[in-house]
């Protein structure tokens, strides 16, 4: 049950995200790496500066100027960066993060999510938002997991609603990404709306609700919030 807004909690500060390596059935999340991944992500990006379009930073017009990219990621203080790794190809196409955390208050978001056109509506890419999501509440016993988007990013509003996130608000004029107006939209699920929601991706990912050619036979349908 969500808490009370006047009763007192029980409530002891949670540890600070780390590096982390998390293992599915479709996907490995590994800590990002320069060396390990740069190469790979780079190849699997190529021709696709699209994809840029809503990140703080990128494209970038060569290998070397991207490798740097990932390194001060690798290397970031405020966010966990974590490769996400298909089983498939075993090579790293699209990262995310977890970034602004809040352990007093047990709030952290995701975000930076970079997927690879080959990662883009697979398994794979499903399964790495819901073990980042097991590891924030199941793990690290946070209260909020926030997910947070440009206003105009239709795409990003809609796998927020998908992946079980509820839609919170606009804020306008956050911020100036790129000498551009940024309204945020903001999303958010609480620890106690994710057990339903935890079992509506297990029931999503399980083989059997895929058929021979990969498609799913039902969509992911977590809880209506309330």
């Amino acid at each position: 049950m969500p808490a009370s807004t006047s009763a007192p909690l029980h409530w002891r500060p949670v540890s600070q995200p780390g590096p982390v390596t998390l293992q599915g059935r479709y996907v490995t999340l590994e800590p990002l790496s320069a060396d390990r991944h740069a190469s790979a992500l780079w190849q699997a990006l190529q021709g696709h500066d699209e994809l840029w379009q809503w990140l703080f930073d990128g494209p970038f017009a060569t290998e070397s100027a991207f490798r740097h990219a990932v390194l001060e990621k690798q290397n970031a203080t405020a966010a966990v960066f974590l490769a996400i790794v298909p089983a498939a190809s075993g090579q790293a196409e699209g990262w995310a993060s977890l970034m602004r955390a809040e352990p007093a208050h047990g709030a952290v978001e995701v975000g930076n999510i970079l997927f690879a056109p080959s990662l883009q509506r697979t398994p794979a890419a499903t399964e790495a938002m819901y073990l980042m999501a097991a590891n924030v509440f199941d793990r690290l016993g946070y209260r909020r997991y926030e997910w947070k988007c440009n206003a105009e990013n239709l795409p990003s509003r809609r796998a927020a609603e998908r992946l079980g996130f509820t839609f919170e608000g606009i804020f306008r004029q956050h911020m100036v990404v790129k000498h551009r107006n940024r309204d945020t939209a903001w999303f958010a699920m609480m620890d106690h709306e994710w057990p339903p929601r935890k079992a509506a991706f297990e029931a999503w990912l399980d083989p059997a609700n895929f058929d021979p050619q990969g498609r799913q036979k039902s969509p992911l349908a977590p809880p209506i919030p309330h």
